[in-house]
């Protein structure tokens, strides 16, 4: 026995000696991650060094659903662009499109979940985003794995995270800050405010406003559009206030308005169907201002009810371009159109470069 304990004594030594000079090598790495409002998650970047042990823990602190990805180097817009390509089939494959660049994912959370995934990281060195595909996130919600034996640049230089995240102080800024999710409440709140919901006749990125004067409309992230707008209640969403997480929110009223055409502004004639991509909406006195791009052109979009409850008024500002701008309508979208700037010509209004950094359009009611 005491021959045993002679040899055992030096043993424990070596392996304590051998298990302080690799602890960054054997150490499992635990990253907490929130989702929460604005579109953002808590934490927009972290380093790792390859080969590390790594727990995310994953939670929906927000009020709308989201999911995480983890992709290879270069790969962030196409693996969400893929997502926005699973239309119908989105909701079921949580969004999470079966490409290779997907290298692990968490799938869609509702508010207040948490799920916890853990890999190996790569051995290969790179900036690894994280990203969340839900419909109309993708653009503005992700961030950034660096797995390296050296340093992360400087915040403010990092040009793979959000714009709105560089800096120190960012947590809270940015577009949605102050926004107001999906749900379905037992008490009544003052319009405007902003709901995300699925809605009938729109992509899963659907976002309703209810504004004052009984009015409320459907706008669209995943297409950046107004898609209708009806007067009368707001919404039932008591299916999904039950659980119901693929129901739609039913409309309490009459839509007296639905965009009729491929895409309401082009660019140098109409005609031109434009690629759009959404950037996000900042609250401006409640009011959700939507941002966007239109063949690369920034467009901001902000929509308020007329005073006399008869229609909508929307304000686009464009800040800079040196393009006509069409603003095309179609007779049966069930408003008649009313701008002081531009020029209409068969229907359709066109906006000189000039004319495009503020114009208000004014949309009424067809009378019976």
């Amino acid at each position: 026995m005491l021959i045993q304990t002679r040899w055992l004594l030096p043993l424990l030594f070596f392996l304590t000696i051998q298990a302080n000079a690799y602890p960054a090598q054997n150490a499992d790495t635990t990253i907490s991650i929130n989702a929460i409002g604005g579109l953002q998650f808590d934490v927009v970047r972290f380093k790792i060094k390859p080969g590390t042990k790594v727990k995310i823990v994953f939670a929906n602190k927000d009020d709308m659903s989201h999911n995480l990805l983890i992709v290879k180097p270069g790969s962030r817009t196409a693996v969400v662009k893929a997502a926005l390509g699973l239309a119908n089939e989105g909701q079921r494959l949580n969004y999470i499109p079966e490409l290779s660049e997907v290298l692990w994912a968490v799938p869609v959370l509702e508010p207040g979940e948490t799920k916890t995934i853990s890999f190996t990281a790569p051995k290969t060195a790179g900036i690894y985003p994280y990203v969340c595909t839900y419909p109309g996130h993708g653009s503005i919600m992700y961030g950034a794995i660096y797995v390296t034996n050296g340093d992360m640049p400087p915040l403010n230089d990092d040009p793979n995270i959000p714009p709105n995240r560089k800096t120190a102080t960012s947590k809270t800024n940015g577009a949605h800050q102050n926004h107001t999710a999906a749900r379905s409440r037992p008490y009544r709140e003052e319009p405007p405010f902003v709901c995300r919901i699925f809605l009938p006749d729109a992509s899963p990125a659907a976002i309703a406003v209810s504004l004052p004067r009984n009015l409320s409309y459907c706008w669209d992230a995943g297409s950046c559009r107004l898609r209708y707008a009806w007067h009368g209640g707001f919404l039932d969403n008591t299916d999904i206030w039950k659980g119901h997480h693929d129901a739609y929110g039913l409309i309490l009223g009459t839509v007296f308005f639905r965009d009729k055409t491929a895409y309401p502004l082009q660019v140098d004639k109409p005609g031109n169907i434009p690629v759009v991509d959404f950037k996000g909406y900042q609250l401006i006195n409640r009011y959700p201002e939507f941002h966007y791009t239109v063949n690369g052109i920034d467009v901001y979009e902000l929509i308020k009810p007329k005073e006399d409850a008869t229609g909508l008024i929307r304000t686009f500002r464009i800040p800079k371009t040196d393009r006509t701008i069409w603003f095309v309508t179609d007779p049966e979208d069930g408003v008649h159109y009313q701008c002081a700037e531009g020029e209409w010509i068969n229907g359709n209004l066109r906006i000189l470069p000039e004319q495009a950094s503020r114009f208000t359009i004014i949309m009424t009611k067809n009378k019976p």
